[in-house]
């Protein structure tokens, strides 16, 4: 009989030291431990990654070759795996043309449904996608919108053209087409244009008829600004340059397309009907308001459809996302719901005996919102799969068949298995999470008094209700509510009306060859301290530049393409995965050659390596908690939390004049002892008279905030109002009240 456990010994992934631990399979177990302790390494890295290696090699090379690529971990044996499904914390993200109905294949039934019964009949189901060029509409290529001029943004009426009162590049004295405004005759150039007539600037602008009105016949070949502007910069290729792109941004806007209004389909496919109403009306609709529409279909030819499409709108409903609408873009979505919609696809599977494992799965959720995806995990339990979660919400550590610390610290001190066993048991354990789940921050009874206000007006984006409101500067400002409420759509437009910087949750690396290293500007640094010592030019000590091995290029192992079959990467033979010449690798500092430095954490290259510089580049890293990173970890490696942490930790190297933050739930991937480290963070940009926004569900940073804007009160279209706004001690009535009373 197969044993019920999935063992794992000697696992030595990352900071794992050599691990052994046996996890019951068919329960829901929760992983926990400080930030970088290693639960990622065990649980993403460790267990799902040999997983998802070995279904990959029961398939042919050609698939194999197109299957996502597992790097198999360190580990003397691993048993008892099961196919395995990973929902990370990633946002959806995608593109213009990705929407929560194509996300969730809840479009595909849709569209289906249309070309069964739809009337008049207009053809297959691609008539009906917006994605394929039979049912797209051929004014917006089915994305709903159109790229306009925004002319509004095109001059400075206070100045003349000589002075420049044409902005876009290249209209301006000295520019390109300077001349062709300036020296034909049809213009003074020298009268400030608020002083010219209404005519002379429709002229300036729009050319043809406007300008044939003016006393002056203009040249022949004589373009307006506007119409020359969108030759160049409008109807050119898609592979734009980076500068031409900036541009474009710069003076042009969005607006829905003027042929489907945002359907985003071709005419016929946007005329047909079932039950009276169109696809983009359907798509409009709240899917709680959809799936009960739905049941008035009758028609037996299409019972397979309708009964898909119904399950497909329930599980939505189920999780909370009843509120959203087919038609939303994904880009839109905040963390709460992506972390939601990727679920969905997982309620209605048959599958059994799975391996499911989330990372941080109550991410954007309100408190009031976690019972609906602790919910989810025991559904899935439940119908006889394995589910294995990262997780530091106390509210998912409660429902737990089982508990598994890793620690006790970040890094170098983590790596070992410290905890197993139950909730209760843990609470009584001596752990770092123990000790976290007894301390609560106490509420601010003396916020800081703010240096002014920055105002957001009339904002209605998503589900914002012409919103106008002062956001104090000076101040720690947070923004709650439960997930869909309009936080993120509230920040969106502060960003948008506001100069800002925005530290989210994206990656921060592009390429293998980013670390936290190079992220910092620590890499110069270093170079030079080891040319001082070794009186070699600095450029020696770059793996990218001569005093890299010349058969690896700097990268320390070699790739071999075989074709069909799985690629083949092994370390260097030359450099033995050192990525230095032996000429360079010779030299040292305290004892280290360039090639060790890599292996340095944060912390302790701030205490052997002696240089001002690479300790200003390196402090804040430690301020934010990151001390564990090793120089040369790749950043692609980093989870969601690292990488705002990081960002945050530039900031306050590089922050002068007072500026606007604006933070996307800073505590994701953070351990409870970690908050009051990045709390002391926020508060160091604070006593920089920095303006701090943050958008966060932890109730430790909503107590310690200065001043509170809560939204609601329900998601959707029943969320986009302002319930309070004030400071923390005197919310009350809201869900966010109830949540801080609770807890």
């Amino acid at each position: 009989m197969l044993e019920r456990v999935i063992r794992i010994r000697g696992a030595r992934t990352h900071n794992l030291k050599s691990l052994d631990v046996d996890i019951p399979r068919g329960r829901l177990v929760v992983f926990v431990g400080v930030s970088g302790s290693g639960k990622s390494s065990l649980v993403f890295d460790t267990i799902a990654a040999e997983a998802g290696h070995q279904l990959n090699e029961t398939c042919p090379p050609f698939v194999r070759n197109r299957l996502p690529k597992w790097t198999r971990p360190e580990a003397e044996r691993i048993e008892g795996l099961s196919p395995v499904v990973v929902i990370d914390q990633r946002r959806i993200g995608g593109n213009a043309r990705s929407t929560v109905g194509t996300v969730t294949d809840a479009w595909t039934h849709l569209r289906l449904l249309f070309s069964r019964i739809g009337t008049p009949y207009v053809g297959e189901s691609n008539h009906f996608s917006f994605n394929d060029p039979a049912g797209m509409c051929p004014t917006c290529s089915g994305l709903g919108e159109v790229v306009v001029s925004a002319v509004e943004r095109f001059l400075d009426l206070d100045k003349s053209l000589a002075q420049g009162a044409i902005l876009l590049p290249g209209f301006g004295n000295g520019g390109y087409w300077y001349s062709q405004y300036a020296d034909i005759g049809l213009f003074d150039a020298d009268t400030p244009l608020r002083d010219w007539t209404e005519a002379e600037r429709q002229a300036l602008l729009h050319g043809g008829e406007h300008a044939a009105r003016l006393g002056t016949r203009p040249p022949k070949d004589y373009e307006g600004v506007v119409e020359r502007f969108e030759r160049i910069h409008l109807r050119t290729a898609d592979d734009l340059s980076d500068r031409k792109r900036e541009v474009i941004d710069r003076f042009t806007r969005s607006e829905t397309c003027p042929e489907c209004h945002g359907d985003r389909l071709k005419e016929a496919s946007r005329t047909a009907t079932v039950l009276g109403r169109t696809i983009g009306e359907m798509a409009r609709m709240e899917i709680t308001e959809l799936a009960g529409l739905l049941e008035q279909v009758t028609d037996p030819a299409v019972a397979p459809v309708v009964a898909a499409l119904r399950d497909r709108l329930q599980a939505m409903i189920t999780i909370g996302l009843g509120y959203l609408h087919l038609g939303r873009a994904t880009t839109s979505l905040s963390g709460g719901e992506s972390q939601r919609i990727k679920t969905v696809k997982h309620l209605g599977s048959s599958l059994v005996e799975m391996l499911y494992v989330f990372d941080e799965p109550t991410v954007g959720l309100h408190p009031q919102d976690v019972a609906s995806m602790t919910a989810l995990l025991r559904q899935l339990r439940d119908k006889g799969n394995t589910v294995l979660v990262v997780e530091h919400d106390p509210a998912v550590m409660a429902i737990a068949d089982q508990i598994i610390e890793i620690g006790p610290d970040a890094g170098a001190g983590g790596g070992q298995l410290v905890f197993q066993g139950t909730f209760d048991e843990l609470r009584a354990a001596r752990t770092a999470t123990s000790a976290a789940l007894d301390e609560r921050a106490p509420v601010t009874t003396g916020p800081r008094t703010a240096t002014g206000t920055v105002t957001v007006v009339n904002a209605t984006r998503n589900n914002l209700r012409n919103l106008t409101v002062d956001i104090p500067t000076g101040v720690l400002t947070v923004l709650t509510g439960v997930a869909g409420s309009g936080k993120s759509s509230l920040a969106a437009e502060l960003v948008d009306q506001h100069d800002a910087v925005v530290i989210d949750q994206r990656p921060v690396g592009t390429n293998r060859r980013s670390t936290p290293l190079t992220y910092t500007g620590a890499a110069p640094a270093v170079r030079r301290l080891f040319a001082r010592r070794s009186g070699l030019p600095a450029g020696l000590f770059s793996a990218n530049s001569e005093g890299a091995c010349p058969d690896c290029k700097g990268l320390g192992v070699v790739y071999t393409d075989l074709a069909f079959m799985d690629g083949q990467e092994t370390v260097c033979e030359t450099c033995r995965g050192r990525r230095f010449t032996d000429e360079v690798l010779r030299h040292r500092v305290d004892g280290l050659s360039i090639a060790d430095i890599d292996g340095l954490t944060v912390a302790d290259a701030l205490e052997r390596l002696p240089d001002r510089r690479i300790h200003e580049a390196l402090l804040p890293l430690r301020r934010v908690g990151l001390g564990y990173l090793r120089l040369g970890q790749p950043l692609t490696t980093l989870s969601g939390g690292e990488c705002q942490r990081l960002k945050t930790a530039r900031e306050l190297r590089e922050a002068t004049a007072p500026t606007l933050y604006v933070l996307d739930e800073p505590t994701t991937g953070l351990h409870p002892r970690d908050i009051a480290v990045l709390l002391d963070v926020l508060g160091h940009l604070l006593d920089r008279r920095h303006t701090v926004v943050v958008i966060e569900h932890n109730l430790d940073v909503v107590r310690r905030a200065d001043w509170l804007i809560d939204l609601g009160p329900g998601p959707g279209r029943h969320g986009g109002r302002i319930l309070y706004q004030g400071p923390v001690a005197g919310i009350e009535g809201t869900a966010t009240a109830a949540a801080l009373k609770g807890s």
